[in-house]
């Protein structure tokens, strides 16, 4: 039986940018000076989640933030980062269109198919009995719930010691012949032990024996929990111990807690370049009263994913032309509209992205231009301006409401020398996907019993 108090999780955070779902003004004002520092190192310092704090709090901030990897400037990283976003976008387009595919070191065994490309965003967790304290990376593309456990015959390197399950009082491995077995995709055998083996997009994996554990958040303790236990992985995972499996699937840490919360969570996305931190809510309290709901549109090949209905772009206040269908799902399952946590750049259909894009260049004349930079072909030389004033960007959804994002949302930084991009990029395919640069400090709240997704009503 899982327990679970009838609140969960919640933390609220003040940041200064604006935020509509309905009236907006047309032009927002951009502080160029007042843009976070660009040039500081990502060193591998551990931000302390061990200082007083409401402990129904589950706090997120962003990999950037403790890194394994020194990054010589902002330059190194944004290309890092597109790098790892550009494999996180190539294995969603696999997983969807029914692609599977495995690594000769994988072994003999299975691989699950749940091939995403490795988050960008990490919470605290406590594994076990008792509880070890445990980074976790969240990832809403995503099904499984893991961590890399003792003996470890191949780990990456993490930045708390690797959980060893003859530590734990609560840790049951689960049988083959487990109904929870069979609920893994491909699932194998070992000694009795039910096997998993999943594979991520950027060549990340994760090997090993499934289990039911206990997981604990602040003061709430999570029975029962099925939970692979990776003896072999490899990735970047960068100092996280596992990952939290957020998806639309019934193995999901969601979809495991359905029968208590409904299906029910909502997280705030920390900005890039703050020292705060983000806040993942799991149970009823996370759909705030006032919030904008948007319909989920359920795609049966690919069940982990959230879509959502998006009908058309705005910029300055003006409608993007476009096809009435071009962000449908269609009945084979291709197109549509994804949210997604691991994706940093929102991807567009490649006609809805020119539109889009060209709308914006058309009301940006007046600022100077300057070359792509990786992913990014609208760039802007800022480097003369203490703020600049550009035109607003909305997202428009089907049953009428309309997100229009901070500035910081969609004109981004991309070195120290004022390089600004506009943060959009093609798709190959007609998927879309909201990546999480589009949601940062906007509280995003999902419904799953109804069957729906909501947008503030405040900023977070």
């Amino acid at each position: 039986m899982l327990l679970l108090p009838l609140f969960f999780f919640s933390l609220l955070l003040s940041l200064n940018i604006d935020l509509s779902l309905s009236s907006f003004p047309d032009f927002q004002i951009i502080d160029v000076l007042q843009q976070p520092p660009l040039s500081v190192s990502v060193t591998g310092t551990i931000p302390d989640f061990n200082q007083t704090h409401d402990e129904s709090t589950l706090r997120l901030l962003h990999r950037d933030r403790f890194s394994s990897v020194t990054y010589r400037n902002h330059h190194h990283r944004l290309h890092a980062r597109m790098r790892r976003d550009t494999a996180r976008v190539a294995a969603i387009l696999r997983r969807i269109s029914g692609t599977k595919y495995k690594v000769d070191d994988f072994g003999s065994d299975v691989v699950s198919g749940m091939d995403q490309g490795s988050g960008e965003y990490f919470v605290r967790i406590g594994v076990g009995s008792p509880p070890r304290d445990q980074y976790m990376v969240i990832d809403s593309g995503s099904d499984m719930v893991w961590v890399q456990c003792q003996p470890c015959k191949l780990c990456y390197k993490q930045s708390d010691p690797v959980f060893d399950p003859a530590k734990s009082g609560s840790y049951t491995g689960v049988s083959c012949g487990s109904s929870v077995c069979d609920r893994i995709e491909n699932s194998g055998c070992h000694s009795g032990g039910c096997r998993y083996e999943v594979m991520y997009g950027d060549g990340s994996y994760t090997k090993g024996t499934l289990a039911l554990e206990t997981l604990t958040f602040g003061r709430t303790v999570v029975r029962n929990v099925a939970m692979g236990c990776g003896h072999r992985n490899r990735g970047m995972f960068i100092g996280a111990a596992g990952l939290l499996g957020l998806g639309g699937g019934s193995m999901s840490f969601v979809g495991q807690l359905t029968a208590q919360t409904g299906g029910a969570f909502g997280y705030c996305l920390v900005s890039r370049g703050t020292e705060s931190t983000g806040s993942l809510v799991f149970g009823r309290e996370a759909l705030p009263v006032g919030a904008s709901w948007v319909p989920l549109v359920r795609n049966p090949r690919a069940p982990s994913f959230y879509y959502v209905g998006l009908k058309g772009l705005g910029v300055g206040g003006v409608r993007i032309p476009l096809p009435g269908s071009a962000f449908d799902l269609t009945q084979t399952g291709d197109g549509g509209v994804v949210m997604d946590t691991g994706t940093a750049v929102t991807r567009l259909p490649t006609a809805a992205y020119a539109a889009f894009r060209d709308g914006f260049k058309s009301q940006t004349a007046n600022l100077p231009r300057a070359s792509g930079v990786s992913i990014f072909d609208t760039c802007y030389d800022l480097s003369g301006f203490v703020s600049v004033r550009v035109p607003t960007v909305s997202f428009y959804f089907s049953e009428g409401p309309v997100l229009t994002l901070p500035a910081r949302n969609f004109l981004m930084p991309v070195d120290d020398s004022g390089t600004y991009c506009f943060a959009f990029a093609a798709s190959p395919t007609g998927l879309s996907i909201i990546g999480n640069i589009q949601q940062e400090g906007i509280q995003v709240s999902f419904d799953g019993a109804n069957g729906f997704v909501g947008f503030g009503p405040n900023v977070c």
